[in-house]
């Protein structure tokens, strides 16, 4: 298994050039395509009929300033990813909105890069949200690069948070390319009760059994599974010096709003390296 199709959010945001750095950086490890996707920001459903006006039609605004800010995110795009020489490239401009655009998008990549929001920027709810609406509706398993901070490489030291969910099982194994190519792995897990385990193993000794199978050899580590999961993942991944956190995305939807659970709320906030989440 490797990765062949990257898809990253292009947006001509300041955090835009480190994600498309991140994704050319695995991109180029895996021989992939990248794509970079801009999204006009107008949903698909913004006309009656679910098409959207030709630029240039009767409108309450002027579409071409949304067609020229996501040409000008496309060509940034374009410019990082030809500087880190990555071979294949294809910069995509989409009439929709930036997680519509991204989920509809994402049954045709094997892994989306985004970028972590601004915790301190409440201006704007529909970005905010951005990354858990992508990782919860998407087909796939999302890259997160946090807000701030420049990160060099990728991969090289994986820390997996292990909880033996479902969702951490389908983050674990989106990850697989990335673990197999990793120079150490670690794993980081919770004891789970009515799990399928052998009773003489220690938490996470299966899901060791089963990365090295697949020619990954991880060390574990006990994680207490309570409220302060989230920050007891960030600060190993700071003691084991971790470039890379994966783990599953918990929440529920109620009332039209995704709930977070604990951990990955709190990773969601205050992420400090690039995390690969599923859910």
């Amino acid at each position: 298994m490797s990765y062949k199709t990257i898809l990253v959010h292009a947006d001509g945001t300041p955090q835009a050039r480190q994600r498309i750095r991140l994704a050319a950086l695995v991109a180029l490890a895996h021989d992939a395509h990248l794509v970079g996707a801009a999204m006009t920001g107008l949903s698909r459903h913004a006309l009656p009929d679910g098409s959207i006006a030709a630029v240039g039609t009767p409108f309450p605004f002027d579409l071409r300033l949304l067609h020229d800010r996501a040409d000008a995110a496309l060509s940034q795009f374009t410019e990082c990813a030809s500087q880190l020489g990555v071979p294949s490239i294809e910069a995509r401009l989409v009439d929709d909105a930036a997680d519509d655009g991204l989920i509809q998008q994402s049954p045709y990549a094997d892994l989306l890069v985004l970028s972590q929001s601004d915790p301190q920027d409440h201006s704007n709810g529909l970005l905010a949200r951005l990354p858990q609406t992508v990782m919860f509706h998407s087909a796939r398993a999302v890259l997160l690069t946090p807000h701030a901070g420049q990160f060099e490489q990728i991969g090289k030291s994986v820390l997996v948070g292990w909880n033996g969910s479902a969702s951490a099982a389908r983050a674990v194994t989106a990850a697989l390319p990335l673990l197999k190519r990793a120079a150490a792995v670690t794993v980081a897990a919770a004891p789970q009760s009515g799990n399928h385990e052998r009773q003489t193993d220690v938490p996470g000794a299966e899901l060791a059994r089963f990365l090295f199978r697949h020619g990954v050899d991880a060390t574990l580590v006990r994680q207490d599974q309570d409220s302060h999961a989230g920050e007891a993942l960030l600060a190993l991944a700071s003691c084991t010096g971790a470039d890379l956190l994966v783990m599953g995305g918990y929440g529920h939807l109620r009332l039209q709003e995704w709930l977070l659970g604990g951990a990955t709320r709190t990773v969601l906030r205050g992420m400090t390296l690039p995390v690969l989440m599923a859910h």
